[in-house]
């Protein structure tokens, strides 16, 4: 299974969690079962260039999303790329990590979804 934290740089799990979903420069992903961590930069439609987050994680084989907050559209987005997202996530990709698989973090919805770029 590969675990996806918006992040600012690469560097693997020591990263820090992007608040700002959508405008993250990079993305680092997990294989929980290899024990693999690389990075890829956000190549988006925010950076000026093609496409969406949820579009190129799902090609990446990203099945599950950890980040601090984002809003509704992204939310549907995933869900239609058939990708699970948790909120609350925080610290470094480790700490994100560790809170995901201690159950600390919630199930992104409608009514957490944030409504301004308050995160």
């Amino acid at each position: 299974m590969k675990v996806c934290v918006p992040t600012y740089e690469m560097k693997g799990l020591d990263d820090t969690v992007c608040e700002h979903f959508g405008r993250a420069p990079t993305f680092t992903i997990l294989d929980i079962e290899s024990g693999e961590v690389r990075a890829i930069p956000n190549t988006s439609e925010h950076f000026g260039g093609i496409g969406l987050p949820p579009e190129a994680l799902a090609k990446e084989g990203v099945e599950v999303m950890l980040c601090g907050g984002l809003g509704p559209r992204a939310i549907m987005m995933f869900e239609q790329a058939g990708i699970d997202v948790f909120v609350g996530a925080a610290g470094t990709v480790r700490d994100a990590i560790r809170a995901w698989q201690e159950g600390r973090l919630s199930e992104a919805t409608d009514e957490n979804a944030c409504r301004e770029h308050r995160h």
